[in-house]
């Protein structure tokens, strides 16, 4: 598998990186998992956002999903459009989410939906198959319906937290995982609102206890805290390689 890093700001875009966006690649498949404010832009950076094959949206805050408002634009008054639809996983209210942010008013007679461009799957904790991927979702702790994720192939396997506060979905989730793409938006010592967001400390404690090869903190969000802070914090709990997630990052997996 290969894994690229697309956008991975957390709750608000960062000035050198959009918010959360990843594309997982294997036999010409691609997945993107979430697809946050301005990650449409970068996302062209590394392919034709054409050539997008699924994707999967871990929960309907603005800063996983906004840029799934703009793709419609892109792909709805393209030169060749209609282009086929386009599977979408995520949380049971995705469509619904999604037209009231894209909007539309005095669209009616173009399109009185999104489903000329996507075509949607509610997704419920459990397993399935996506392409050449076998894809495991349960629900993480978090304010809206979140979903945590597994992805394998061909005996390799990445976790991804999406946004989640201290919870075990996320250490099944990651147990033995090769590569665990995991959120660290706050930082110990402060009063943070309880089973929103990890620590860079309780992201390398959830490693630990998962046994992960590669621990890759993402969501960080730099007007908060010291990304700095945030990798001690992390290496304190978890003695195995920890990179800081970086637009534009790529990994073999």
């Amino acid at each position: 598998m290969k894994l690229t890093i697309i956008g991975c700001a957390g709750s608000f875009p960062a000035p050198d990186s959009p918010c959360s966006a990843y594309v997982v690649e294997a036999e010409g498949f691609r997945l993107l998992i979430d697809f946050g404010s301005g990650s449409l832009g970068a996302l062209q950076r590394h392919l034709d956002p054409h050539s997008i094959d699924a994707i999967m949206l871990t929960h309907l805050h603005a800063d996983h999903v906004l840029d799934a408002c703009t793709y419609v634009v892109m792909r709805r008054y393209a030169p060749g459009a209609p282009f086929p639809r386009i599977p979408v996983y995520g949380p049971k209210d995705t469509e619904a989410r999604l037209m009231e942010a894209y909007g539309g008013a005095g669209e009616e007679h173009i399109a009185p939906s999104l489903r000329d461009v996507y075509a949607f799957h509610p997704m419920a904790p459990g397993s399935f198959e996506l392409g050449p991927f076998g894809v495991s979702v349960d629900l993480v702790t978090h304010p809206v319906e979140t979903y945590g994720v597994r992805i394998t192939h061909n005996g390799r396997s990445l976790a991804y937290s999406s946004d989640s506060g201290p919870c075990e979905a996320l250490v099944r989730l990651a147990q033995h995982s090769d590569l665990f793409l995991c959120e660290a938006s706050y930082l110990e010592g402060r009063d943070n609102p309880p089973n929103v967001h990890l620590t860079g400390k309780e992201a390398g404690e959830h490693a630990t206890k998962a046994g992960v090869g590669r621990l890759v903190l993402t969501h960080l969000v730099q007007a908060w805290g010291s990304e700095e802070c945030t990798y001690a914090e992390a290496a304190s709990a978890f003695n195995g390689p920890i990179d800081l997630a970086r637009s534009g990052a790529v990994y073999q997996i």
